[in-house]
């Protein structure tokens, strides 16, 4: 029982040190307009993007995408374009398209500029190992899009 206390606190400590796990927050949190997610713990709104290996490979892929995934990705890519945008003051925009088959894109742009492309395959499976894999990967794409916006300024003010 305590290993399951242990790694509760680890989990809200990880949250409250990450700007891109409180950005995913807030998305969620921005986007709840019945106040469903008022009274939930952030370990809590975070759970659904945390998807083990085991459980991925019990998601079937035939079919169309849950639209609670879909939902999972739109608030990924938003809470980067968020972090994007408070860091640079460009406006940032996300754009993801999917087929039914799990296969697309992901976009955030801002203006005329790209600031992070990125393919996804099967979307039915979206999600990560830990919060930690989760903060590391929006981390280093928002790393990508600032140094972006930076070097180009003028095209993401188009």
């Amino acid at each position: 029982m305590s290993d399951k206390n242990t790694s509760k606190s680890e989990v809200s400590a990880e949250v409250l040190t990450s700007p891109f796990l409180q950005a995913i927050i807030k998305q969620i949190r921005g986007q709840d307009t019945y106040g469903t997610y008022r009274q939930w713990s952030d370990d809590l709104l975070l759970k659904p993007f945390i998807v083990t290996k085991q459980k991925k490979r019990e998601i079937p892929v035939d079919g169309e995408i849950d639209p609670m995934t879909v939902s999972r990705i739109m608030i990924f890519y938003r809470a980067i374009a968020g972090c994007i945008e408070a860091e640079t003051g460009l406006l940032s925009q996300v754009v993801v398209d999917l087929g039914h088959e799990g296969f697309g894109w992901a976009l955030v742009f801002s203006g005329r500029l790209l600031l992070v492309t990125k393919t996804l395959r099967d979307a039915h499976r979206f999600g990560f190992d830990s919060l930690e894999k989760l903060a590391e990967e929006g981390e280093k794409l928002i790393a990508k899009g600032i140094e972006l916006a930076q070097k180009y300024p003028e095209v993401g003010k188009l």
